[in-house]
């Protein structure tokens, strides 16, 4: 390939490297010119321009590209169409990426003009994430080079879908343990295990007794069992692991070189396998439990060998709430973090009944939704409505929260949510927007999202999903997005942002699928009571 200005009358068929701004229209770079672009950069009395001249031995950037992602592509993924030399590579399923490293270094060892870059190996990934780009830099790539890099490529890239069978879940409790304490961990664990394709068979909580746990573990049926005690397991020993083993099974492995979650414990009693959780697996930050079941989920091995080779990245960040923690002077600052809570629109499709004051159990559905963001752990709730004079500001009497007369409301949810941004709290890290016509939001979904922030790490929107993967809300976004909140214009409300940031976009599973029921229809409520007789 040549690289140069060359006179426009010897530009057809050439590739154009710079975009050229004509009269009326704009040709891009990239673009093979035609007769018809010469005639017109002529005309614009453009005489010389800079082009790719490719010769017989190159391919273009989107033959090459696509001919090494052919190599590329393993299991569970799919490729992008290519544009502008560069073809995206896409989980189709949420799983572990299997990442031949070798072969990835052997590939972009062999010209500079092909790269691949790729998430970490053994990531964890959600369906439609991208897991890899791939791309030709120049305007084409040597056909010997293209060749050369599909030999090391074979199936280099893998994902290993999810597909979690049941788990018991056993809970024990030590004197004077509060209830919410494992009410609050067996949520955390259902989500842990609904982003993994699995559900929760059954959940025993016990005293924190040897003989109640051994019996426990002897009933339990699931191909899975976890168990979490109220008390740190400290000994392959201690009360856990001995009840294991008194129950017929064996411990094959006690603690794990990964923090948080060194005393996770792996086991086995027939063919159930049994994991032993750390107190972290409480939080739903990413911790070693995670490492551990995320493999056994994907179907891949793992046992001692596979634990004490978890090391080399095992040093995660540390969990605010945790009892002790690494560095007794490590102060770690909680995320101010506010709700806007979406309740100015109109109703149109409810054939003149307001929704927000449909009856849910003892209260109407704005209330319903309110308390549920009042009782989580965000700094202060603030709820948009059209007037302050409404049946909707009554249903909000007494209740700790912060309202907002939107006066842009009539220009759809843009218009409110924009209100909404500019009467959060000075401070604020980040602001949860949510939607007023969702009954099953609890305040387990505003804590999670909470727990998944994480501006340092790039978590900056987190954004609820159901069980199944379908994108839902609330939706959290970082003080980084304040600013391009309080631009949207119109009825789609934020979507732009997420489309323009998909870099900074996690998806948080949620239970059930309450993060995708939203009530604006007549029917839609007739549907939602029959199912849960409200």
């Amino acid at each position: 390939m040549r690289f140069g200005p060359v006179a426009v009358t010897d530009a057809v068929g050439c590739v154009l490297a710079h975009s050229v701004q004509l009269a009326d229209y704009r040709l891009r770079k990239g673009k093979v010119l035609s007769r018809d672009d010469v005639v017109a950069l002529l005309a614009a009395e453009i005489t010389e321009i800079t082009v790719a001249q490719l010769g017989p031995a190159d391919w273009p950037e989107n033959e090459a590209a696509q001919i090494i992602c052919r190599a590329v592509q393993g299991m569970g993924l799919r490729v992008s169409a290519p544009f502008a030399g560069r073809v995206n590579i896409f989980a189709i399923k949420a799983g572990l990426m299997e990442i031949d490293r070798s072969a990835v270094d052997a590939l972009n060892a062999i010209d500079p003009s092909i790269t691949l870059a790729t998430v970490p190996e053994w990531a964890s990934v959600q369906a439609r994430q991208m897991v890899a780009t791939l791309k030709i830099i120049p305007y084409a790539a040597p056909k010997a080079a293209v060749a050369a890099a599909t030999g090391p490529m074979t199936k280099a890239l893998k994902l290993h879908a999810y597909k979690a069978p049941p788990a018991d879940l056993i809970l024990t409790n030590v004197p004077g343990q509060k209830p919410s304490l494992n009410t609050k961990a067996e949520a955390i664990i259902r989500a842990r295990l609904a982003a993994l394709g699995g559900q929760l068979h059954s959940v025993c909580s016990i005293a924190h007794d040897q003989n109640a746990l051994q019996q426990a573990l002897t009933g339990a049926t699931a191909p899975w069992v976890l168990i979490l005690t109220g008390s740190a397991t400290s000994d392959i020993d201690d009360l856990a692991p001995a009840a294991l083993k008194a129950a017929g099974g064996q411990v094959e492995r006690f603690g794990m070189p990964v923090d948080p979650g060194n005393l996770l414990f792996l086991g086995h009693k027939g063919q159930q396998t049994v994991v032993g959780l750390p107190g972290c697996a409480r939080s739903i930050a990413l911790n070693g439990a995670d490492f551990v079941l995320q493999r056994l989920a994907a179907g891949l091995p793992v046992d001692d060998a596979v634990i004490r080779g978890m090391g080399v990245g095992g040093l995660l960040k540390e969990i605010p709430t945790r009892p002790q923690a690494r560095a007794a002077q490590a102060v770690v600052k909680q995320p101010r973090v506010a709700v806007v809570m979406l309740a100015a629109g109109a109703s149109r499709r409810m054939q003149g009944v307001d929704k927000l004051l449909e009856p849910v159990g003892d209260a109407p559905l704005l209330r319903h939704v309110t308390q549920a963001a009042i009782q989580s752990d965000a700094d202060r709730v603030c709820v948009v409505l059209a007037q302050a004079q409404h049946p909707r500001a009554a249903a909000l009497a007494g209740l700790d929260v912060d309202t907002v007369l939107s006066v842009n409301h009539a220009e759809g949810m843009a218009g409110s949510l924009r209100d909404g941004i500019a009467a959060l709290p000075e401070g604020c890290d980040a602001v949860i927007v949510a939607l007023a016509d969702m009954p099953e939001v609890t305040s387990h979904y505003y804590n999670t999202l909470i727990a998944a922030f994480d501006a340092q790490d790039g978590r900056e929107i987190c954004r609820a999903v159901s069980a199944d993967g379908q994108p839902g809300h609330p939706v959290l976004f970082s003080r980084r997005f304040f600013e391009s909140l309080s631009a949207l214009q119109g009825d789609s409300g934020a979507r732009a942002v997420l489309a323009a940031a998909p870099e900074f976009v996690v998806d948080v599973p949620m239970p059930g699928q309450g993060a995708v029921v939203d009530l604006d229809t007549p029917q839609a409520w007739d549907e939602w009571r029959n199912v849960n007789r409200h």
